[in-house]
């Protein structure tokens, strides 16, 4: 993560929790404003020239958004927790070319794995005997080959990608679409 102040690394986990604040209005923001500190403090009216809706901006200073900012920093202290931002020469390369990349990534393990040759593998949470094998049997092919197999946390596929993988000591990346705090 580029150094920045603590200040600076809250206004940009708080800007993140917003509602209706995706990564194009958060770049939008950061066009706008030569930080994230500076895009918080800043009146709504700034917000709503920059065509920004009152429900992003509403809720910036309320409790709920800052005690889900500070529940990030404390998950951040935790050994092997990591933040990738946009301008962190750490994000993935090629995720940063997206138009609509994720601003920040909250990685717990190796971060650099995201920069290596990946398959993603994804299906059915109840998927039938036989589709869990062929999972298995692909995901363990993939790991022989290389490649980090990328899938979800959920049961089904996701799991038989991930211990396929494992079974062959690959490696695996698991996307939490819906966060940390909400697994599925």
């Amino acid at each position: 993560m580029p150094a920045i102040s603590p200040a600076e690394l809250e206004a940009r986990l708080r800007l993140h929790l917003l509602p209706d604040l995706g990564p194009r209005r958060l770049h939008r923001l950061f066009e706008a404003f030569p930080n994230a500190s500076s895009a918080l403090s800043a009146p709504a009216s700034a917000w709503r020239s920059l065509g920004l809706p009152a429900s992003c901006a509403e809720p910036r200073r309320s409790t709920s958004i800052r005690e889900r900012a500070a529940a990030a920093l404390a998950w951040l202290e935790q050994p092997d927790h990591h933040l990738l931002m946009w301008d962190d020469p750490a994000y993935p390369a090629l995720l940063a070319e997206l138009p609509d990349a994720p601003p920040l990534l909250f990685v717990e393990g190796d971060a650099s794995l995201l920069e290596r040759p990946q398959l993603a593998m994804v299906g059915s949470r109840r998927a039938s005997r036989a589709g869990l094998d062929n999972a298995l049997s692909f995901a363990r092919s993939l790991a022989r080959g290389g490649f980090v197999v990328t899938s979800g946390l959920a049961l089904g596929i996701d799991g038989a990608a991930h211990q396929g993988a494992l079974d062959v000591d690959g490696r695996t990346v698991a996307v939490l679409g819906t966060g940390l705090q909400r697994l599925y």
